[in-house]
């Protein structure tokens, strides 16, 4: 594998491809930035990444659909996010196993939250799976209580890092996808 380096608006994220190339893209140029993204489109799906289509809420979150144990649901995708999560109030809805958990969660203005964990769920994002895939489980009431004030749709949860990590994840906020590496 050759490693590449993609600059984007003075930015330089790398990531591992198989064919040497380098894209330079100026600040505000649409149609560069356009066939910039075709080129990587084509490039990632010849290196077998999904793509994945994400929405940006009002609250400027990134909302995608995903399966859980073959149950569709609304996620905010965060990158910040160190595990991904459903609430407690969706546990039956995704045929979630809950077992004991003594981590405490934090996070979005919360702290010290209880926990639980649900293992060996099957994870579908687009045409990209997961049949192992690990869940917390805890109180998102606060998260979609805050969603509910700036009139946006709850969600049954969160896609973070974990996932993303996992699967290689490169997001294009510019075409709104997630692109993830099969494996």
């Amino acid at each position: 594998m050759v490693l590449r380096k993609i600059i984007i608006e003075n930015q330089i994220p790398t990531i591992t491809l198989s064919t040497p190339c380098i894209f330079a893209i100026k600040k505000n140029s649409t149609e560069i930035n356009a066939a910039y993204m075709k080129n990587l489109h084509d490039i990632l799906k010849k290196e077998n990444y999904k793509k994945v289509k994400f929405k940006i809420t009002k609250t400027q979150h990134l909302l995608i659909r995903a399966k859980i144990n073959g149950v569709l649901g609304n996620f905010i995708l965060d990158t910040g996010a160190s595990n991904s999560c459903v609430g407690f109030e969706s546990v039956d809805l995704f045929l979630l196993e809950a077992k004991k958990s003594k981590t405490k969660a934090s996070g979005a203005g919360a702290t010290g939250m209880t926990t639980q964990l649900a293992l060996k769920n099957k994870l579908q994002l687009g045409s990209w799976k997961d049949t192992n895939f690990e869940l917390v489980i805890f109180d998102l009431s606060h998260v979609n209580e805050a969603l509910i004030q700036h009139k946006s749709k709850p969600v049954h949860g969160i896609i973070g890092a974990d996932i993303l990590m996992k699967g290689k994840a490169i997001v294009d906020y510019y075409n709104h996808y997630l692109y993830l590496l099969k494996f």
